[in-house]
């Protein structure tokens, strides 16, 4: 039996219980399939690995599950960066109640390279040099990507719309 036959019979075999077992822990069906798909991507990359018979099974969910944590620290560590450009932006403009979910859509709205250098600067801490480093351009440019970034990421708050219970505040 080839690994790509091998591969094949294991995912028709453990699709239907790799995908309950995601769904019951994940709170969307993109979450659900990124954990499927991570989770076979794995056994594919590592199919000599993977035992035989029911035992693949019992990889597959200890895959998952390691999938699912990884998952959740991302989502921690993006909580996180929402919480510390809250904190960044009311110390920049007057004191205003900021909710969670309009600083994730403001942050959402950002271009990849604007939310790149914004989580470095936020949930990895880096400065600027260490921007730089990590994205392959200089220090004075790093920095002048970050101020870039946090000007239209207050720009994204300004044009994101406010929950009712906020208005008030602003």
């Amino acid at each position: 039996m080839t690994h790509r036959d091998r591969f094949e019979a294991i995912y028709d075999a453990y699709y239907p219980a790799i995908h309950q077992y995601a769904a019951r822990r994940t709170g969307s069906p993109d979450d659900t399939a990124d954990v499927i798909s991570e989770t076979f991507l794995t056994a594919w990359r590592r199919i000599g690995d993977v035992p035989e018979g029911e035992r693949a099974l019992l990889w597959l969910y200890g895959v998952a599950r390691r999938v699912l944590a990884n998952q959740r620290r991302g989502a921690a560590r993006r909580a996180v960066l929402a919480e510390r450009l809250r904190d960044e932006l009311a110390a920049d403009r007057p004191a205003a109640s900021v909710d969670l979910e309009h600083v994730r859509a403001a942050f959402d709205e950002l271009p990849e390279r604007d939310r790149e250098v914004l989580a470095l600067a936020c949930w990895e801490g880096l400065t600027g040099e260490q921007i730089a480093k990590v994205v392959g351009c200089t220090a004075i440019a790093a920095r002048t990507r970050l101020h870039r970034a946090r000007r239209r990421l207050a720009a994204s708050l300004r044009r994101q719309p406010r929950p009712a219970i906020l208005m008030g505040d602003a």
